[in-house]
């Protein structure tokens, strides 16, 4: 072998057993530092413009809703830190891809990094509110990607001189391309930070203002909570849900942040005589009701978790229809559908009749004593009980537009769900938990039961589809709210199946047909299996309960 000839090969880049790795990191550093100038340049634009946020909120509108259900039983509350990381892992993978063709053709790899870059700018253009500033992020993005690219590549596939002298080269050994790739690394963090900071910056009035908002006395306060409403149960829901563990199911990526001292609601639309246009001073000059609400979604599947309870302050929604000259379709009014809008553009359709019947159905800027958390709508959300959160429950509101079902779908409704949708009658087990094992004996078996608008009159239990026993319920605290409830059973040794249903105040019993959740809500009974005997109880919520005041 000729040795000068072999020194020749060993300096011209990398080996070629190592281009593959060599070009997909070259590609990941790449992305790294395209993402981070995007994410720098949405802090200049908005939020939303960030092409994560972006292609993550575009994802979500394209979603088949049979997959977005499979993800929200899969994957609960996470499932937007899930669908993130999905579109990092698939990101990565493309940009590998795409490191590994610069090594065999750089203009060709500009092209793709140049058409992501342009894909990103389209999903930020079809968000909600968006302007043509929404796509800048996305393409200054993929800009710097194209330059990183560029520059590793050259780098790593420029040849050196077998002699070691620089005669024009740019000469790297494979520890000198490492520290240009942890560079371009520690360069990358630095202006995603800098993007980050800059955009907690932009949120800070947002954040001030929700600290300084102090809620005002209610003019109609709430009567205290039963005595016995919350039965001295281990394991069985808390009645009143704090505020860190209420259930939360939207479609935002980005939690909206709204100052509070700049939003407005403006009332419009068919039927409306008197348009408004209010700040959140004028809204709090009006009369505020305290009432307590038990929300849930549509999305919940039987005995699923996405329900919880509530202490809401607000401003009655009816009354200020009223004031805006709006009657109900009963009374003769054109318009039969309220469509809510969010600052981040979902609509919301709810039925005008509804709102307007005389229910607490509230324009809220209080929760649990609490003015709303960023999470859950600040500083204004709907809370309509009786109906599902995707007819209902519009958070971060900003519009209130009057028209009819005819005329309008909103959001979920082109997305196969129903216009309408009234919340069942719904039962749950907490406890003991499925799949748990308890000693013989007496045990509690308890949870809760919810019929929005209508109330719980009773529960029922039954073990192996045997007879239906009737469970002691809680202390009611109004038609509005769910009732604990818990039943004393007498285990016996063996593995049991238990069951769960309710009637609610019209004396509806709950259905045991089993329906899925779209196109408004599931159906059927809870069930329960759990071992009775063997190694014990695992745990005070499931394990033998005392007789006590719960029996």
């Amino acid at each position: 072998m000729d040795p000068v000839n072999a020194t020749n090969r060993s300096t011209t880049g990398p080996r070629p057993g190592r281009r593959p790795l060599v070009g997909a990191v070259t590609g990941v550093l790449a992305a790294v530092a395209g993402l981070a100038v995007a994410e720098l340049a949405a802090a200049a634009v908005r939020p939303e413009a960030a092409p994560l946020t972006a292609v993550g909120g575009a994802l979500v509108d394209l979603t088949p809703v049979g997959l977005r259900e499979w993800a929200i039983r899969l994957f609960g509350t996470s499932d937007k830190a899930a669908l993130g990381i999905g579109i990092v892992l698939v990101l990565a993978a493309v940009a590998a891809g795409t490191g590994i063709l610069a090594l065999r053709s750089l203009p060709a790899a500009i092209a793709v990094t140049g058409g992501i870059g342009v894909l990103g700018a389209v999903a930020a253009l079809s968000r909600p509110e968006a302007s043509w500033k929404d796509s800048l992020p996305s393409l200054m993005g993929a800009l710097a990607s194209a330059a990183v690219l560029y520059l590793l590549v050259t780098v790593a596939t420029r040849p050196r001189p077998a002699d070691g002298t620089p005669a024009g080269t740019w000469p790297l050994d494979r520890r000198g391309f490492g520290r240009l790739a942890a560079a371009v690394v520690l360069l990358s963090a630095g202006i995603g930070y800098a993007g980050r900071r800059l955009g907690a910056y932009g949120s800070s009035g947002a954040t001030a203002s929700r600290a300084d908002f102090v809620l005002p006395p209610p003019t109609v306060p709430a009567a205290p909570v039963p005595a016995g409403a919350q039965l001295p149960v281990p394991g069985i829901s808390p009645f009143i849900t704090p505020n860190g563990d209420f259930y939360r199911v939207d479609t935002a990526l980005v939690v909206p942040r709204v100052n509070a001292d700049d939003w407005r609601l403006t009332v419009h639309g068919d039927g409306v005589t008197r348009p408004l246009t209010l700040d959140l001073r004028e809204l709090l000059a009006r009369p505020l009701v305290e009432h307590d609400i038990t929300l849930c979604c549509v999305s919940n599947e039987v005995g699923g978790p996405y329900v919880g309870n509530a202490r809401w302050l607000g401003v009655r929604l009816g009354d200020l229809l009223r004031e805006a000259g709006v009657r109900p379709p009963s009374q003769g009014g054109t318009a039969d559908q309220l469509v809510a809008r969010s600052v981040d553009g979902m609509t919301i359709g709810t039925p005008v009749e509804a709102v307007m019947d005389g229910r607490a159905a509230l324009l809220a800027v209080g929760m649990n004593g609490q003015p709303l958390p960023f999470a859950h709508g600040f500083p204004v959300r709907m809370v309509v009980p009786g109906l599902y959160g995707y007819v209902s429950a519009c958070k971060w509101l900003t519009e209130l537009r009057l028209t009819t079902f005819a005329a309008y779908d909103a959001y979920w409704v082109r997305r196969s769900w129903a216009q309408q949708a009234a919340v069942k009658t719904q039962s749950r087990i907490d406890t003991p938990r499925p799949g748990s094992r308890v000693d013989p004996g007496r045990v509690a078996v308890a949870g809760v039961a919810w019929a929005q608008h209508r109330g719980i009159d009773r529960v029922e239990v039954r073990v192996d589809g045997g007879a239906w026993q009737e469970a002691r319920l809680g202390a009611a605290d109004g038609v509005d709210v769910w009732r604990q409830w818990v039943w004393p059973w007498e285990a016996t040794p063996g593995r049991h199946t238990l069951e769960v249903r309710a009637t609610d105040g019209t004396g509806a019993v709950q259905t045991g047909v089993r329906t899925g959740t779209v196109p408004d809500g599931a159906t059927g009974w809870h069930t329960v299996e759990v071992s009775v005997g063997g190694l014990g109880a695992l745990g005070g919520a499931g394990g033998r309960g005392k007789q006590g005041p719960w029996s």
